[in-house]
Parts: structure tokens; C-alpha cells; sequence
């Protein structure tokens, strides 16, 4: 079977930074499970593994466009802190919840804190980076109403 949208897809992977640094991988793990064309990859590995079969391999280069976007400036703003006075224990590096102006949710990461102002960014953490992936394709099966209905792959256990 050909990896193509609406058709579940079990790949290994290992993602290299341009530096040649292992940034994740699935080695040692079962393979990713996610359902083609419902943009449960970054768009550019989608379009990369189109048309390919199992026990196929290969290297894709994907730039930041196609991966996690561009980093964007404005996503680092530095607010009072004393506006984080509740959060316990705040960290560098420690992920906050926030909220965009229609109170739609979103991660931000704590880059710097000083005696009166905390830095954060709401960037994605690989966003202006190319992404550099070798994967096999390990298996491919017809997806189920259901999964297709809710646009992601169920595991056995998943009963909603």
C-alpha cells in the first residue's frame, strides 16, 4: 500500500538541527502512528513521503516554511513579573499557558527572568530552523470512519 492522504501511516524517524544534532527520534520506540493529509506532520514531511511505500526510506530537508514556520519577533515579549506572582517555582525554560486575544489557548516558554521583567516566547522551539529527517515507512492501513471523522489516528486503547 502507497502512503497517500485519508490512509494511516506507521513511520520510524530521526530529526537532525543543521548542525547534525539528534533533536528527536522514534528508534527504539514503535513507529509514529498519524493519519496523511490532515496535517498531523509538518506540512513539508507530508508532502515529502507522498506516494512512497512500506519499507521505503528516506532523507528530507525541510525548510522552516514548511516545518514549524518562521521565527517570528514578536512572539518574544517580556512582561511584568509581578503579572506571574502565581506561578510557583518559575523557571527559564518553563512552559506557560496563555491566551490570545479571542481566548484561544497557547504555550509559551520562559527565555529570561530579572529583578522586574520575565522574557517569553510563543514561537514554536524549532520555528526558523531547517529540519532534517530520515524516515522509513513501516506500515500503511486504510483509516476508520472514525479516526478520518476526527482528522488524527485512535489507538486500541482510545475510546472517544
Amino acid at each position: 500500500m502507497t502512503v497517500k492522504n485519508d490512509k494511516v501511516i506507521e513511520m520510524h524517524y530521526t530529526l537532525k538541527n543543521d548542525a547534525g544534532e539528534v533533536i528527536d527520534t522514534s528508534k527504539g520506540q514503535d513507529p509514529m502512528p498519524f493519519l496523511q493529509g490532515h496535517a498531523n506532520i509538518v506540512p513539508g514531511l507530508e508532502k515529502a513521503i507522498e506516494g512512497m511505500k512500506v519499507g521505503e526510506s528516506c532523507e528530507v530537508s525541510v525548510e522552516a516554511k514548511d516545518g514549524y514556520g518562521e521565527f517570528h519577533q514578536e512572539g518574544v515579549q517580556k512582561i511584568p513579573l509581578e503579572a506571574l506572582q502565581g506561578v510557583p517555582d518559575l523557571k527559564v525554560g518553563m512552559e506557560l499557558q496563555s491566551q490570545d486575544a479571542q481566548g484561544n489557548p497557547f504555550i509559551v516558554v520562559v527565555k529570561a527572568i530579572d529583578d522586574e521583567m520575565v522574557t517569553v516566547d510563543a514561537n514554536h522551539p524549532l520555528a526558523g530552523q531547517t529540519l532534517h529527517f530520515s524516515v522509513s515507512i513501516e506500515a500503511v492501513r486504510e483509516a476508520t470512519k472514525e479516526e478520518l471523522a476526527h482528522g488524527h489516528v485512535h489507538s486500541r486503547a482510545c475510546s472517544h
